[in-house]
């Protein structure tokens, strides 16, 4: 695939049709209807993108209006988003999981002047708050909406707008877009932050076209480009799937299916057979605990090749190789890892975590399997990437790899990573005081700690706002410890806290499958709750955190620790969308329970 005019592209619309002209009617967007996997052609796509641009010009909206996107992830995502743009206007993407307050804050921060949403389902917590806007004249449903009354709106069906002259409407949106440039703003991405409101992050299109480049060249010059197909599972109102699971398939003219959601998405891989995922961390969290329970079942011989696949990877980790390992490396090769590639499609280029950081030990896991994951780095404010892994520069697990083309990474005084570049936002929307906080003389402060290796590639230590200072000054990464403790069978979330204080205490929220198989080992009714007040639970619970503190230092270490009520998950507002603890809301919830174990 020809990539080279990448930089070149003035704006998003542009890059698609340019795509759409070379592909015509070969299949571009799939999804699954009636049990059957049903594509989309590139040429069939850019009529309905056209068509409906055209009916939101003529609903009366004009140049720059925002348009607000609630949607699953479907081929509709992104003909609506395209369309919005192809319009001149701005897309406004909003989660599903939003609440009607969440959505009021959207719209009226925005200041959207319509809204396309999916189904029913959607509708129920958005319509509330359309009703209170002051700017949402307009709503669309994907899928016909059961409204009685429209009040202060106006309702209209999806198949009426996608249907017509899709050659003149063509013609129409040619000449508008002609005037786009990549200065100019693409959407406005609200972050879901951990603490406090959402702030719209304004991306422009040379941000997005930026990111786009960069990635592009990695997965060329690293693995070949060829007939791509994507996986898309996450989150499309999140800058990191939106990006990277839609516009870098555009970008290099790839295939894209749509998951049926994550309690499908194994079969899924299977079927689809993914050349490329983009994927987070807590992802790849239960997928290594799946496959090793998996193992497990097979016997003594499979589960020695996986235990010697780990010791061989975390030795190439290291930067060690052993020449005594080749033959049984050659075993593992023929015996352990097509099965495990299997379970991934088995043509699988590259696996590329981002939204949060990685363990270390997942990404040697996965490479042991065979597998080749690179760890991603960026931000909302970035396009979201910054900096990939690859491997010709050496795969180290540890680091975020080097910088994309185009950008540039410094590291301040203070260990805060500074970017810079076309792929930096131009601000919050309506928000100058954050802005000013955010962009520094033409630099972005990422809030994060790092440095940079020999090799040129970023390490981060830590978020700047996250890191506890103990009572003796001394800084704490809390993230790593975190991850450690999730890796335990016994464990499948938690938080550790200890500022200003002497030492550190967990949250943890209990892995259900081992407490399930620890109730019938002992005898016990399967009641999580109930089982966290026996003291034999406890106690396994309290070994699995034991044993992370083997590998931690005194300051480190966790002390005491108290049980969760119930799961971290964005329904609860315990996590973002990306998966993401939300500490303040942990604190607000847990904060005397926590406090309660630095007493006595």
């Amino acid at each position: 695939m020809n990539i080279s005019d990448l930089p070149t592209s003035n704006n998003l619309v542009e890059l698609l049709f340019r795509r759409a002209d070379l592909r015509g009617d070969k299949p571009f967007l799939w999804a699954k209807k009636g049990g059957k996997w049903q594509s989309l052609s590139w040429s069939d796509a850019i009529a309905q993108i056209c068509n409906l641009a055209e009916a939101l010009r003529t609903m009366g909206l004009n140049a720059g209006d925002r348009v607000l996107l609630v949607s699953d992830n479907r081929p509709e995502w992104l003909i609506a988003d395209f369309a919005i743009m192809a319009a001149g206007c701005v897309t406004v993407p909003a989660y599903v999981t939003n609440t009607e307050r969440d959505h009021l804050h959207v719209l009226d921060n925005s200041g959207a002047r319509a809204v396309i949403v999916a189904n029913d389902k959607l509708a129920k917590p958005l319509l509330g708050a359309v009703l209170r806007a002051a700017h949402a004249d307009h709503v669309i449903g994907i899928e016909p909406l059961r409204i009685a009354q429209t009040g202060t709106f106006e309702y209209h069906d999806w198949a009426a707008l996608v249907a017509g002259d899709a050659a003149a409407a063509r013609k129409a949106v040619d000449a508008r877009i002609a005037g786009i440039r990549r200065q100019d703003l693409a959407c406005i991405i609200y972050t879901s932050g951990t603490g406090g409101a959402p702030r719209g992050v304004r991306q422009h299109h040379g941000a997005i076209l930026c990111n786009v480049d960069g990635a592009a060249r990695v997965l060329n010059e690293d693995f070949g480009l060829d007939d791509e197909v994507f996986l898309s599972f996450l989150p499309l109102s999140h800058a990191y799937e939106h990006t990277g699971g839609q516009m870098l398939p555009i970008g290099v003219g790839a295939q894209i299916y749509y998951s049926e959601g994550l309690e499908k998405l194994a079969s899924n891989i299977e079927e689809v057979r993914p050349t490329i995922m983009v994927v987070v961390p807590r992802l790849f969290e239960v997928l290594r605990t799946r496959i090793m329970k998996q193992i497990e079942k097979q016997g003594k011989l499979a589960n020695y090749l996986m235990d010697r696949a780990i010791g061989i990877g975390t030795m190439k980790a290291k930067g060690r190789k052993r020449w005594r390992d080749a033959p049984l490396n050659l075993v593992i090769e023929r015996a352990l890892r097509p099965k495990i590639r299997a379970r991934f499609g088995g043509r699988l280029k590259a696996m590329v975590s981002g939204g949060a950081p990685l363990n270390p030990d997942i990404g040697v896991f996965f490479d042991s399997m065979g597998l080749t994951m690179l760890q991603g780095y960026g931000q909302t404010e970035a396009g979201p990437v910054i900096s990939c892994n690859r491997p010709s520069v050496g795969l180290k697990m540890d680091t975020v790899g080097p910088p994309l083309h185009g950008v540039d990474v410094r590291i301040a005084e203070d260990g805060e990573i500074l970017v810079r570049g076309e792929l930096v936002m131009h601000g919050y929307w309506q928000n100058e005081a954050e802005t000013a906080k955010a962009l520094q003389d033409g630099w972005l402060h990422t809030g994060d700690i790092g440095h940079i290796d020999d090799a040129g590639r970023i390490v981060i230590t830590d978020r700047k706002k996250d890191m506890i200072v103990n009572d003796k000054g001394d800084n704490v990464s809390p993230q790593k410890i975190e991850g450690m403790l999730t890796l335990q069978p016994e464990i499948a979330q938690a938080m550790v806290i200890g500022d200003k204080r002497p030492y550190l205490v967990g949250l943890v929220v209990p892995d259900a499958e081992w407490a399930l198989e620890w109730s019938r080992a002992n005898g016990e009714k399967f009641d999580l709750h109930a089982l966290q007040d026996l003291p034999a639970f406890r106690s396994a619970v309290r070994g699995a955190i034991d044993r992370v503190n083997q590998d931690l230092s005194v300051i480190e270490k966790v002390r005491q620790f108290a049980f969760a009520d119930e799961a971290f998950g964005i329904e609860n507002e315990e996590m973002t969308p990306s998966l993401k603890i939300r500490r303040h809301k942990l604190k607000e919830r847990y904060g005397e329970r926590l406090d309660a174990l630095y007493k006595g």
